[in-house]
């Protein structure tokens, strides 16, 4: 079997649909919430989709700071971001836990948007290599 690497443009692409996937898992779950009636699940799921989505940000910007061989340090705003996100997060989803306004278990859910939507873009990838290949 032969592996190929995936050319720089394509990676460029697969990375910009990424916050796609995110957005549209999030939407999708959130809006079947509302339409079951369930207003306070799809709360949950909103609240856990935008911190995962929020630290998905965060640590993509921090990751691309680091490879930027031009610079010798990076700016103090965004070691800030990258050291308070999960304090940041842990503390909303403990406040609602302790709090019972939202179920902590969809909240918890909504936090694997971002891993729905890497696996949304794996599948994705596969089918271009398997359509690619049939050419």
């Amino acid at each position: 079997m032969k592996v190929e690497a995936i050319p720089i443009p394509d990676l460029a692409r697969a990375e910009a649909r990424l916050p796609r996937w995110m957005f549209a898992w999030a939407g999708l779950s959130v809006l079947v919430a509302l339409i079951i009636g369930q207003g306070r699940i799809s709360g949950s799921l909103a609240l856990g989709a935008a911190i995962g989505i929020l630290n998905y940000y965060w640590l993509h910007e921090a990751v691309a700071a680091v490879f930027i061989a031009e610079r010798a340090r990076l700016p103090w705003v965004l070691v800030i971001k990258f050291v308070i996100r999960y304090p940041i997060a842990f503390g909303l989803v403990y406040f609602f836990y302790r709090t019972g306004w939202l179920p902590f278990m969809w909240i918890m859910a909504g936090l694997f948007v971002p891993v729905a939507g890497v696996l949304t873009e794996s599948i994705h990838q596969i089918c271009q290599g398997f359509h690619q290949a049939q050419e």
